[in-house]
């Protein structure tokens, strides 16, 4: 420690200026900041301090020289001369380059101080910036070990630290991190959806004249159908035909039309439908029995949304004989129909094909190819990709159940469709199309009997008025009366139908449900994606819903056959 009191400098209050640059100096200043020179001698104690330290490197270099350890320094000695003659000491730095140092020294300390510190490192401090002044003289800064030596320790710099070392950016708190918005609430789960199985081909088998009574109770002369079939499908009990007449009802259920009084005695003569005006409802009104091309068809719907349909008509080759088409058989326009009853040697009946009515497809190439005759049938079903989407299987007049014998002597009745239901279905369910890509099979009947003694007239299913018949007579007293949906006239009664198909619960009948061959048009369409058609549009209508399909290709078993219930 020195004592003010022996300072040279603070007694020297007139020297106003540097001896060696000029530069003004106050009157306490010690050291020349333009210069570094020292104005004023050192005070005695330091400089004897110096004085010794050069003599004892002055003795430590001469040893060295000669080869000989270094003497110990005699600390009492003065060396004053030595100083000022120079020798092995005259390479202690300068005023100016040791303040310099020392400056660098403590520039080192902060940098170091603001590396380490936690704060700076989490907040990215930013860089410290010096500028020092002097004379201009370049030394190398003092590497770390040498600011440990001289005894300054490294300090972490504060905001209101000295000007000279100023701070380029202030140093902020790191942020904290943003509380994370509470979860979505999430929706209710909803009840999965039901839809409809991916039902590919459809064959429909379509008898004639039994009501549901008579052919699936038990007193049924068809076992095959009513026991057998019965065990392997799913029998919708309440099942109605919607007019009086087997071509009106193979009409309304490939294209959703109505009855016209032609219709309804099944076409003697071929005529077009006049004055042929289309409703609102979409309903082709007039007399006649050829639709003209604005009416839409099943056909002609699968066709534009690139599905395949094939019409199966046992005999309808036979008439080649008689230089008749083999294919879309049908008698010309205007004239009467020869094979509106069977002939000897030709059961084929044109009223029973109800393709050959619309103009839509008899104009069109596309009826020769589908509409064909019955043997095609077993070619088509050897693979899924020659088998149509939907298929239409009619049977002739002597194996279609009718009452009518299809030649003189010949059985008539339900039974006689027993073998040929015995040879079709066993080869639709045995085809790659039915087991492979979803298969369902429809047998059901276009009417029940008409004829004496009771014929069934009823309906159900909010069943319309047509237009092109004169309105229904009003019920009397003594009519029945009837609850839901079933009417007892204006259809062509309870005729039931039975579903097969890996989908549906085998050995199970289905009561609660009310359909008609609308309906059963809606439903195909549904299968296929298609928009409903005619009545099959009606709001109050409904096909088949997906709770209907009640198994799995995996699940479904062959079941005892169900009992039928009374007709309605």
């Amino acid at each position: 420690m020195t004592n003010s009191s022996d300072d040279a400098g603070s007694e020297r209050a007139g020297t106003e200026t540097c001896v060696d640059c000029g530069t003004a100096l106050a009157s306490s200043q010690r050291y020349c900041l333009q210069c570094g020179a020292r104005s004023g001698p050192l005070p005695a104690v330091v400089a004897d301090r110096v004085e010794t330290l050069k003599e004892r490197g002055r003795r430590y270099g001469t040893d060295r020289a000669n080869g000989k350890p270094a003497a110990p320094a005699d600390v009492s000695a003065g060396a004053k001369g030595d100083s000022e003659k120079g020798g092995p000491w005259s390479f202690m730095p300068s005023p100016q380059v040791a303040a310099i140092a020392v400056m660098a020294l403590l520039a080192a300390g902060v940098v170091l101080g603001s590396v380490t510190n936690p704060l700076a490192q989490g907040a990215g401090a930013a860089s410290i910036i010096l500028e020092m002044g002097g004379s201009g003289a370049t030394e190398s800064e003092p590497e770390e070990p040498a600011a440990e030596a001289s005894g300054y320790a490294a300090e972490t710099p504060t905001l209101g630290a000295s000007p000279e070392v100023p701070l380029a950016a202030p140093l902020e708190a790191p942020a904290e991190p943003e509380a994370a918005p509470p979860p979505a609430q999430l929706p209710p789960e909803l009840p999965e959806e039901e839809v409809l199985p991916e039902i590919k081909h459809v064959f429909l088998i379509m008898l004639d004249g039994h009501g549901y009574d008579e052919a699936f109770g038990k007193e049924s002369p068809a076992p095959y159908l009513a026991k057998t079939l019965a065990g392997e499908g799913k029998l919708l009990a309440n099942y109605y035909a919607v007019a009086q007449s087997g071509l009106a009802n193979e009409i309304a259920l490939l294209s959703g039309q109505g009855p016209t009084p032609q219709t309804v005695l099944n076409c003697p003569e071929y005529t077009a439908i006049t004055p042929g005006t289309v409703s609102a409802e979409g309903q082709v009104e007039g007399d006649g029995c050829l639709y003209s091309a604005e009416a839409k068809t099943l056909p002609g719907q699968l066709a534009a949304a690139e599905l395949s349909w094939k019409a199966y008509v046992e005999d309808i080759a036979n008439g080649a004989a008689a230089g008749q088409p083999t294919t879309c058989r049908h008698p010309g326009l205007g004239g009467a129909d020869p094979n509106a009853v069977s002939l000897p040697g030709d059961a084929f009946e044109t009223w029973r094909n109800p393709f050959v009515y619309f103009a839509s497809l008899t104009e069109s190439p596309e009826c020769a190819e589908s509409d064909v005759g019955f043997d095609q049938l077993a070619p088509d079903l050897k693979k899924a990709e020659d088998t149509p989407s939907f298929s239409y299987i009619v049977p002739n007049a002597c194996h279609d159940g009718s009452e009518t014998p299809c030649a003189p002597e010949q059985p008539a009745g339900l039974a006689t469709a027993e073998g040929f239901l015995e040879a079709v279905v066993p080869a639709i369910t045995a085809s790659p199309a039915y087991k492979e890509e979803g298969g369902l099979i429809a047998i059901t009947f276009d009417q029940a009997l008409q004829g004496e003694p009771e014929p069934d007239t009823s309906s159900c299913c909010a069943t319309p008025e047509y237009p092109n018949l004169p309105a229904p007579p009003a019920p009397t007293s003594a009519e029945p009366t009837t609850s839901g949906p079933i009417k007892s006239t204006g259809g062509g009664g309870q005729v039931g139908m039975l579903l097969i198909s890996p989908y549906l619960a085998p050995g199970t009948v289905e009561e609660d449900a009310y359909y008609n061959h609308f309906s059963f048009l809606r439903s195909v369409e549904e299968l296929f994606g298609l928009e409903p058609l005619g009545y099959a549009a009606e709001p109050a209508l409904t096909g088949f819903e997906p709770s209907l399909f009640d198994a799995s290709p995996e699940e479904s078993t062959v079941k005892a056959p169900p009992q039928a219930s009374p007709p309605r």
